[in-house]
């Protein structure tokens, strides 16, 4: 069975991942239906699968692809709650990004 990889992203990596698995955390800023918006270092558009239950104002771990419109179709969601460091997960996804050949698989 091949691996699946779901390398660390903020907005800015979006375009970069169309199709693909990616993994990314942000703050809860609007929920509307079986969508939400989050803050991930920009504003992301995320389509909820039933099993999600996100809290506005929270910070969300989602596991998703990402939709030609650059929004992503959640396949995990885990609330993180409000005590996270957003600049600690930024300069995670920078070194994730800086050093693609250990932390990105290209299948």
């Amino acid at each position: 069975m091949a691996e699946l990889s779901s390398p660390r992203i903020t907005a800015p990596y979006l375009d970069s991942f169309v199709g693909r698995l990616v993994t990314i955390v942000g703050k809860v800023t609007q929920l509307r239906g079986d969508q939400a918006t989050i803050d991930s270092d920009g504003i992301v558009t995320v389509v909820l699968n039933r099993d999600a239950h996100l809290t506005n104002g929270n910070a969300v771990q989602l596991i998703g692809k990402v939709n030609p419109d650059l929004s992503i179709k959640v396949l995990s969601s885990l609330d993180a709650g409000t005590d996270i460091d957003f600049g600690l997960y930024n300069a995670v996804v920078q070194a994730t990004h800086r050093h693609k050949a250990i932390f990105i698989s290209e299948n």
